[in-house]
């Protein structure tokens, strides 16, 4: 069944906190439906179908929260893949509508995890983990092997992982509610301490509260609400693991995922007009973009130097900030789709990318060196 534009994102909304000690993650969650729905002119009358993920949310923590809104739907999703929850949730909604099974469907994440001290960024979680954690396995562990082999392989060096971070840093200075707006230089992340060798603490994605909200309905229905629709081309998910009793670090889901995305979509690498890619970490960005097909295998070093990524740029990607400067709540699947259709619809003031038609989302859950979950969408204001 072909998805390509009979469905829409017609609402999203970022929720502005980045610390908050007195709001609880449903709340957050709640709050950002509201702004969402705000931002396309339907009520919560309208929505039928909901999908939710969160940190500390277990797989029934979506019917408390049916409660917790009132809400009845016809559809539910809660699938719980890491941070590219949201970004799988996008397809799942879009291929319920498709086939009837809901009209108007939201996808909500709320986070308190700075706020409750619950930990950092990505991880693993269940049976598997029992064998690693025991060894002192962690998770910019993980992602700092990824980088070591990448250097080994490639030659890639930590400036030009930096530059990613500074270019981040840079879109935040842009993004009223980014976390860290000050600039800082390939000299600032280089200088900044080792977290694990050769990861500096600003090639780390920071940690944050925080929370948003899609609504996502069909092409027909959206002809009719607030704002210019964002269509759904096509969509792509995969798993990474060592299960098959091989491990290649340089090997990701994004290389299944995204080639899926492209052909549903119809489009190629050239007709992508931006990013958003998942930044956990500096060499998640390289790593992603190598396997995306945006450049060969090694090449990804060069490719993300010499301001590419910019805004301006010749690839611009992550035009809030990313996961590195604007917000990393655990999960940051959410704001991938929120700024790319934010792009499409041209409303990202000094940040907005020149002549933006077609957007490529990734996000990645997990870790990147034991086990993750890659999910790709491509969307387009046309």
């Amino acid at each position: 069944m072909s998805l390509s534009r009979k469905t829409c994102l017609v609402g999203v909304y970022e929720h502005p906190t980045r610390f908050a000690p007195d709001k609880s993650q449903f709340q957050i969650a709640a709050e950002s439906i509201r702004g969402a729905l705000d931002d396309c002119g339907l009520t919560i009358k309208d929505v039928d179908g909901l999908a939710m993920a969160g940190t500390g949310i277990g797989p029934m923590g979506i019917i408390g929260f049916c409660d917790y809104l009132n809400l009845n739907p016809n559809y539910v999703d809660g699938t719980q893949i890491g941070g590219s929850s949201f970004v799988a949730h996008t397809a799942h909604a879009a291929a319920a509508i498709a086939a009837g099974l809901c009209e108007v469907c939201v996808v909500a994440f709320g986070s308190t995890v700075a706020s409750s001290r619950g930990g950092g960024a990505g991880g693993g979680g269940d049976t598997a983990d029992q064998f690693e954690i025991p060894f002192g396995v962690t998770t910019v562990g993980a992602y700092a092997m990824i980088a070591q082999r990448h250097m080994h392989e490639y030659g890639t060096t930590s400036e030009q992982l930096a530059e990613v971070a500074v270019t981040m840093r840079l879109h935040a200075s842009m993004n009223p509610v980014a976390k860290y707006r000050n600039p800082i230089t390939v000299d600032d992340v280089l200088s900044s301490r080792i977290i694990s060798s050769p990861l500096h603490l600003l090639d780390c994605c920071i940690i944050s509260d925080g929370g948003g909200a899609l609504v996502i309905t069909s092409a027909e229905r959206a002809r009719d609400l607030k704002k210019k629709p964002v269509y759904i081309l096509g969509t792509g998910e995969a798993m990474r693991h060592a299960g098959r009793g091989k491990r290649d670090f340089l090997d990701i889901a994004a290389a299944q995922s995204g080639k899926l995305a492209f052909e549903r979509a119809g489009v190629t690498h050239a007709d992508i007009d931006m990013g958003m890619i998942y930044d956990s970490f500096t060499i998640t960005v390289v790593s992603q973009l190598e396997n995306l097909g945006f450049c060969k295998p090694g090449e990804g070093g060069a490719f993300v130097s010499g301001g590419r990524l910019r805004f301006d740029g010749d690839f611009p990607i992550n035009t809030d900030g990313g996961g590195l400067s604007s917000c990393h709540p655990m999960m940051r699947g959410m704001f991938l789709v929120i700024e790319a259709t934010r792009q499409l619809r041209g409303e990202c003031g000094p940040r907005q990318v020149r002549d933006c038609k077609i957007a490529l989302v990734h996000g990645t859950g997990g870790a990147l060196g034991t086990r993750h979950s890659g999910a790709t969408l491509i969307l387009s204001n046309q």
